[in-house]
C-alpha cells in the first residue's frame, strides 16, 4: 500500500512541477513543434494546444506530456525554465500502465 501512496504522491508533485508553459518551453529546447509533440507522446494537437493556452486537460495527458520529456533527460520545478537532468530521467511514473490512460487526449 506505501508504493501505491508514493506513486500518487509522486504524480501529484509531478503535475504541480509541470506548468504550460514548461511544456511551450521543453518543445523549444528540443526543436519540436505541437505536431512532432503529438507524435511523440500520443497526445493529440488539440489537447497539447489547449494545455498550453492554460485551459483543462486531464491529469493523465498532463502526466503523459511531463513523462515525455522526462524521457529526453529534462526537469521542471515550478518558477524556472525546464533544464537537463543528470540521472533523473524518467522520474515521472510512465502513465501507459494508469487505468486512466485511455482517457489520454
Amino acid at each position: 500500500m506505501a508504493s501505491y501512496a508514493m506513486k500518487i504522491t509522486l504524480e501529484r508533485i509531478a503535475l504541480f512541477q509541470f506548468t504550460p508553459a514548461h511544456c511551450a518551453q521543453a518543445r523549444a529546447m528540443l526543436g519540436w513543434s505541437v505536431d512532432e509533440l503529438s507524435r511523440e507522446s500520443g497526445v493529440s494537437v488539440d489537447a497539447i494546444e489547449r494545455f498550453e493556452a492554460k485551459r483543462d486537460v486531464p491529469d493523465v495527458t498532463r502526466l503523459t506530456l511531463a513523462y515525455r520529456f522526462e524521457s529526453e533527460g529534462l526537469v521542471f520545478f515550478p518558477g524556472f525554465a525546464p533544464g537537463r537532468g543528470m540521472s533523473v530521467k524518467g522520474s515521472t511514473s510512465n502513465p501507459v500502465g494508469r487505468t486512466d490512460y485511455a482517457m489520454v487526449e
